[in-house]
């Protein structure tokens, strides 16, 4: 097996030599870590690739919209009733067949 030189700032040989081992070498400490990182299936749950988080979000906030105008309407419709501009009263469906 062939070995590669890498650079390291001092921070970061810090943080590694930190999570060394009794007997591990440093090679040992990345595998480890990465392996721990590699398998955790939370890592990347929830991202998207750009187009479909964008398509996402679009959809989201075109969904919001249409629901808040469908509150706005219904509350106007409330009001007016109350105020007795329109044709009927508001009715609770389980007020039906009281007398």
């Amino acid at each position: 097996m062939g070995t590669k030189t890498i650079g390291l700032d001092d921070e970061a040989y810090e943080r590694l030599s930190a999570e060394k081992r009794e007997g591990e070498s440093f090679s040992d400490v990345v595998k480890r870590v990465t392996e721990a990182v590699r398998t955790d299936w939370r890592r990347g749950f929830g991202k998207y690739e750009d187009a479909d988080g964008e398509r996402l979000e679009r959809a989201a906030r075109e969904s919001r919209e249409r629901r808040g105008a469908g509150l706005a309407a219904r509350q106007s419709d409330v009001f007016d009733a109350l105020a007795g501009e329109g044709d009927e009263s508001p009715r609770r469906d389980d007020d039906e067949g009281d007398a």
